[in-house]
């Protein structure tokens, strides 16, 4: 595993409830953090999805578009508000 890597994909900024209203979300890392330390639930089957896309994302077992489809659908489950940023 790479860990220097960020393997980033487009930007997505999720509308969070909490002290961190907004969180953009750049790369596989962040999306990780995302799901473990800011998401509102952990038990939702789109978000079990999510984390496991996220480890094998961090170990190159799938691209970090899939990882960023993944967030998508468990922000959805949440509903949780997510745009794309434009670069």
């Amino acid at each position: 595993m790479n860990r220097h890597i960020s393997h980033q994909f487009p930007a997505l900024r999720l509308v969070m409830d909490g002290r961190e209203k907004y969180r953009i979300v750049r790369t596989v890392i962040d999306a990780a953090e995302t799901l473990i330390s800011a998401w509102p639930s952990d038990d939702g089957e789109e978000y079990m999805v999510a984390v496991q896309t996220c480890l094998d994302g961090l170990y190159d077992i799938v691209p970090a578009q899939e990882v960023r489809a993944a967030l998508i659908r468990a922000a959805n489950e949440e509903q949780i508000p997510h745009f794309s940023l434009v670069r």
